[in-house]
């Protein structure tokens, strides 16, 4: 487990709303707590028995910057997509975890591009500590763009699909 897991892991719990979180793996142990006194969030890792990391909320901003995409070096072409992308409602992921299209291996997909959705329909599932989270659509309408491979890992507030409401 490197910095930037445990941050992400530091961003979940803050976001979660739960006070306390450990983790125990083999070689490591991570107790995650968050206290209402000014919104303060602790972490000690423990990789080995001399090694100790705290870390303070001013390190939860510090892996914002780190997961922005890249940027696109055809300044036309993010103008020209943000425009036409405008008239969609962009599903956006609600927690960390890793996306999933099926609800198992052997499974199809919850929903391919033109599918109509309604309000209650599931789009996808996100593991994330292995808990499997049903991400329903909020809204009625046609998907055009699903925005993530399946298997892969998701942040908090990516998008996962474009969805017209016409």
């Amino acid at each position: 487990m490197d910095i930037k897991d445990i941050q992400n892991l530091i961003k979940f719990v803050a976001k979660s709303g739960a006070s306390e979180v450990k983790l125990e793996m083999e070689d490591i142990k991570i107790t995650i707590k968050t206290g209402a006194v000014a919104d303060r969030v602790e972490t000690a890792v423990y990789s080995a028995p001399h090694a100790v990391v705290h870390a303070a909320p001013s390190a939860v901003p510090a892996a914002v910057p780190a997961a922005a995409p890249a940027v696109d070096s055809a300044p036309a072409a993010p103008a020209a997509a943000a425009a036409e992308n405008d008239k969609y409602i962009t599903v956006k992921s609600p927690i960390i975890g890793t996306f999933y299209r099926k609800p198992s291996p052997d499974k199809s997909v919850f929903v391919e591009v033109g599918d109509t959705v309604s309000p209650g329909s599931v789009l996808c599932v996100i593991e994330a500590m292995k808990l499997f989270n049903e991400i329903e659509s909020e809204v009625s309408g046609k998907i055009v763009k699903v925005l993530v491979d399946d298997s892969s890992p998701v942040e908090f507030d990516q998008p996962l699909f474009l969805i017209d409401p016409a």
